[in-house]
């Protein structure tokens, strides 16, 4: 399907989006479910994690992929500890929450040990990437890439998937003081592009992103391929939607 994108008050157009229309001055880009596909990756570290920190009597408890797609994107701090509730409470467990809370400290510090040493190494990009970030960048499109994802992995990603050199600047869950869907992170990323929010465009997977650009004043554009919380994207308040990043005109 075409992009569907339109000026205020966002009514939705089946028409492809021009990035030669005169409407945006810049791009601000998600990584996770928008670039990459990396749940390989979040479900290889997270079950090593579980491994080094859960006890004996939980080794039948299982994790599964789209317990994790459902979870994934709102940073790694909120993503480890909805996986010690998931399995704490898989396992029957009446006060889940607490134990969860319990085993939080050590859960996290082994999550980000294994995914700094496999980051990457079950991602993949989804089709169309490269060509519509190329297509951004001819149309002078400066972009920064916004991720919740801590920066120092989204740097090493973003260089192992040869991304690195379409983006003026990258920040991650880390670099301000709150995240998606908090405005905050757009802002500042509007304020190093040197652009008015109104003619940034927001390009993300999920209502994170699309929260964020509201409160921001960013036009979004979503696709729908993505994660998106495990949630239906079509259903998100958004001012269009794109199956590949293909779809942009030049």
């Amino acid at each position: 399907n075409a992009a569907l994108i339109s000026e205020p008050p966002y009514l939705l157009m089946t028409t492809p989006l021009s990035l030669n229309s005169g409407r945006y001055d810049a791009a601000i880009v998600d990584l996770d479910g928008t670039l990459v596909d990396t749940l390989g990756d979040f479900v290889a570290a997270l079950r090593l994690m579980l491994a080094d920190v859960m006890p004996p009597e939980y080794a039948g408890v299982t994790l599964a992929a789209a317990d994790v797609g459902a979870k994934v994107g709102k940073g790694s701090e909120h993503l480890v500890q909805s996986v010690l509730n998931h399995v704490f409470a898989q396992a029957g467990r009446a006060q889940a929450a607490i134990d969860s809370v319990a085993y939080y400290e050590r859960a996290q510090a082994s999550y980000q040990r294994h995914y700094a040493a496999l980051n990457g190494q079950h991602a993949a990009l989804y089709p169309g990437v490269p060509e519509g970030l190329q297509k951004l960048q001819k149309s002078g499109l400066r972009m920064v890439c916004l991720t919740n994802k801590p920066l120092a992995f989204a740097r090493s990603l973003l260089q192992l998937k040869g991304l690195d050199g379409f983006f003026v600047e990258v920040f991650g869950g880390d670099s301000f003081a709150r995240k998606k869907p908090d405005p905050l992170p757009l802002m500042k990323a509007c304020e190093c592009l040197g652009t008015l929010p109104a003619r940034t465009l927001m390009i993300g997977d999920s209502s994170n992103d699309a929260q964020a650009a509201r409160a921001a004043g960013c036009p979004v554009l979503l696709v729908t391929y993505g994660y998106n919380h495990g949630a239906p994207v079509r259903e998100v308040d958004a001012d269009g939607f794109m199956d590949s990043l293909a779809e942009l005109l030049e």
